[in-house]
C-alpha cells in the first residue's frame, strides 16, 4: 500500500521525525552489519589459531551501544511523531466542528465525530509513527544488504534480494480484500456506537414506554454483526501474518543454505559465512515489520476515509464585515432545508433596535428556523436579513457571536462550578456581577443555599430541577450583556416559577437590548411591542397583542384556544 499523499498533506509536521525514524533506522542496520562481521572476523581468527582482538571486542561494544541508543532514538522519535499526529488531527477536527457550527450534526453524527476524534485517530497514529517510517526503511534495507552480499557471495544475495518482494505482493493480493473488509468494519463500528450514544442518552425514555427490551434486542443485533465482521478481519490478519511468515523464515533458509555453499565452494571465509547467516534474516525483517503494521495501517485508512468526508463537508463562508447594533431587518426571507419544501416564504419584518418581538405560531410554522437564521447559525437563505446596515450573510462570524446570544430550551450546561459556568458568560465578570446576574433569573437564593458561586454542577446540571438550569442559563447569558439577545422555547418544559422569573427576566431587557422572544405560549408575549405569527413558514399577521385579538385572525384563535384549556387545568386541579 503506498502512502496516502492527502494524509501525509494532512501532517506535514510529522515528516520531519518519519525522516528521522528512517535514519535511525538504518545506521541501526548498518551498526548491526558491521556487529556481524566484526563477530565473524574475531571467530575466523580463533578458527585459524589466533587469541581474542581487543580492537573486535571493543568495536562490538560500540556496535551494541549504538544500536542500543538508535533503538531509544527510534522509540523517541515514534511517541513524537504519534504526539504530533494525534495533536494536529485534533486540532482539525475541533476546528471543523467550530467552523461549521452548531449545524454540523445535520450532516454528520456526533457519536461517530467522537469515534473519529479518538479511536480513529488513533488507528491513524500507528499509520505515521510506524507504517510510513517503515514503509520506507523496508526499501533501503534489502537494498544496503544486497550491496554488503555482492562482493562476498553474489548468487546469494541476488536470490535473497528477489525473495523479498514476495512479501509486497502478498500485501497487495490482501489489500484488495482488506479494503473492502475493514470498510465493513468501520461501518459496523460507527453503528454500533451511535446505537449506544443513542440510546444511553434516551435511557429514561425508553423505561418510561418500556421499550428498552426491544431496543436492547436491536443492540445486540448489531453487536453480534460487528463481532462478526470484526473476527472477519482479524482472521484475515492471521492468515496473511502466516504467509509472511513462510516467507521471510523460507527465504532465510534458502539464503543460509546459498551461504553454505558459498563457504564449501571456498567463495567466503567461515567469519564471513556466519556474518551472512545472521544477516540473511535482516533482507525479510524490514518487509515483515512492515507486513505487520499493514492491517494497522489499512485500519486507520478506512478512518481517514471517513475523516476526510467529515473534513470534506461545506462550510459557510463568512464575510468580513462587522455586524451592527441597529435595526434588526427581515425583507423577503425565504429559506428550505432540502431545496423543495419551503420553511419560510417571502417573510418580512423589521424588529427596532430596543424593542420586544415576540415570533408565535403553532409547531413546524418556522419559529425556530427563523431564529437559527436571525442567530447565524443557519445559512443558505434568499432574502435578505440585516443588523443595522450589514447584511447577516457578509458579517464575520465573531462580530456575529459578540452581537447576538441565543437563549435555547436545550441550553447546555457543562460540569463545574456555578463561578466557571457563568464565567463562559463573561470571563472577567466579578462576584457581584455574576450574583447580580443570579438575582434577576431569581435563582440566587438557591445557589447561596448549596454553598454559592462554588456549588458543583454535575454534567448537563443534573443536580439541578429543568427550570433552575434554564435559570441558570439565562444568567450565563445575562453576564454576556451582548446587545441581541434570541429566546428560543427558553420556557417550554420548565415549572410555572421559573417561567414566570425567565418572562420577569426578559421584559426587564426591553429598552437595553434588542430581544425576539420565539414562545409557544402566548400569554408570554402579550407585553411585546410586536408580536409575528407565522402559518406553515408564512407571516399572516403582525401587530401588537390588543390589536391582533381585535382582528379575530389565527393569532386570536390560538390564543383564545390556549386560554381555554389553560382555564380548564385550572378548574380541574381544583
Amino acid at each position: 500500500m503506498m502512502p496516502n499523499k492527502r494524509l501525509l498533506g494532512l501532517v506535514p509536521e510529522a515528516m520531519r521525525y518519519i525522516i528521522q525514524k528512517v535514519a535511525w533506522s538504518w545506521l541501526s542496520l548498518a551498526a548491526g552489519i558491521v556487529l556481524w562481521f566484526t563477530v565473524g572476523h574475531q571467530l575466523q581468527t580463533i578458527k585459524d589459531g589466533g587469541g581474542l582482538l581487543p580492537a573486535a571486542f571493543l568495536a562490538a561494544v560500540i556496535c551494541i551501544a549504538v544500536r542500543f541508543l538508535l533503538t531509544r532514538m527510534i522509540a523517541s522519535t515514534t511517541h513524537r511523531a504519534s504526539a504530533c499526529v494525534k495533536t494536529k488531527l485534533r486540532q482539525d477536527i475541533y476546528g471543523k466542528i467550530c467552523r461549521l457550527g452548531a449545524g454540523y450534526a445535520d450532516s454528520f453524527p456526533t457519536a461517530e465525530v467522537v469515534q473519529l476524534a479518538g479511536e480513529g485517530v488513533e488507528q491513524l497514529e500507528t499509520y505515521f509513527g510506524s507504517y510510513i517510517p517503515q514503509f520506507f526503511f523496508a526499501m533501503l534495507a534489502p537494498l544496503t544488504l544486497l550491496i554488503v552480499f555482492l562482493p562476498l557471495s553474489p548468487l546469494t544475495g541476488i536470490v535473497l534480494f528477489l525473495c523479498v518482494p514476495l512479501i509486497p505482493v502478498t500485501i497487495a493480493k490482501i489489500q484488495r480484500f482488506a479494503k473492502k473488509m475493514l470498510g465493513k468494519y468501520w461501518d459496523a463500528y460507527a453503528n454500533l456506537s451511535d446505537s449506544f450514544l443513542e440510546n444511553l442518552q434516551g435511557l429514561t425514555t425508553l423505561k418510561v414506554y418500556s421499550a428498552d427490551e426491544q431496543r436492547h434486542k436491536e443492540m445486540n443485533a448489531e453487536a453480534e454483526n460487528f463481532r462478526v465482521v470484526t473476527m472477519k478481519v482479524l482472521t484475515m490478519q492471521l492468515n496473511s501474518v502466516t504467509i509472511m511468515d513462510f516467507v521471510a523464515y523460507g527465504g532465510s533458509a534458502i539464503g543460509c543454505i546459498l551461504t553454505a555453499r558459498a563457504f564449501l565452494q571456498g567463495g567466503v571465509n567461515f567469519g564471513q559465512a556466519f556474518a551472512m547467516v545472521m544477516l540473511a534474516a535482516e533482507f525479510f525483517l524490514a518487509m515483515r515489520a512492515l507486513g505487520s503494521y499493514f492491517h494497522t495501517a489499512m485500519n486507520g485508512v478506512a478512518a481517514s476515509e471517513r475523516m476526510f468526508r467529515f473534513l470534506d463537508l461545506p462550510e459557510r463562508e463568512y464575510g468580513d464585515e462587522t455586524a451592527d447594533d441597529g435595526d434588526v431587518s427581515v425583507d423577503h426571507l425565504t429559506f428550505s432545508y432540502d431545496g423543495e419544501k419551503k420553511a419560510l416564504s417571502d417573510v418580512s419584518i423589521t424588529i427596532p433596535r430596543g424593542s420586544l418581538v415576540s415570533v408565535v405560531g403553532e409547531s413546524g410554522c418556522g419559529k425556530s428556523t427563523l431564529a437559527a437564521i436571525l442567530s447565524g447559525i443557519r445559512m443558505g437563505y434568499e432574502g435578505s436579513v440585516k443588523y443595522g446596515r450589514t447584511e447577516l450573510r457578509n458579517a464575520s462570524a465573531e462580530s456575529i457571536r459578540k452581537l447576538v446570544t441565543v437563549v435555547s430550551s436545550g441550553s447546555y450546561l457543562f460540569a463545574g462550578t456555578v463561578r466557571a459556568c457563568l464565567q463562559e458568560g463573561r470571563e472577567n465578570a466579578s462576584d457581584e456581577e455574576m450574583i447580580e446576574a443570579l438575582k434577576t433569573a431569581a435563582l440566587w437564593d438557591f445557589i447561596r443555599s448549596q454553598g454559592g458561586l462554588d456549588f458543583e454542577l454535575h454534567e448537563r446540571g443534573e443536580n439541578l430541577s429543568g427550570g433552575q438550569r434554564q435559570r441558570l442559563a439565562l444568567a450565563r447569558a445575562l453576564l454576556k450583556n451582548s446587545p441581541v439577545y434570541i429566546f428560543d422555547e427558553a420556557t417550554s418544559n420548565i415549572d410555572a416559577e421559573s417561567e414566570s422569573a425567565i418572562m420577569d427576566a426578559v421584559n426587564q431587557m426591553r429598552g437595553k437590548h434588542t430581544v425576539i422572544l420565539i414562545s409557544h405560549r402566548l400569554a408570554n408575549v402579550v407585553k411585546s411591542d410586536v408580536i409575528a405569527y407565522l402559518e406553515h413558514g408564512i407571516l399572516k399577521e403582525m401587530g401588537t397583542h390588543t390589536a391582533l385579538l381585535n382582528r379575530n385572525g389565527g393569532y386570536a384563535a390560538l390564543y383564545k384556544a390556549q386560554e381555554a384549556l389553560e382555564q380548564f387545568g385550572r378548574e380541574a386541579a381544583v
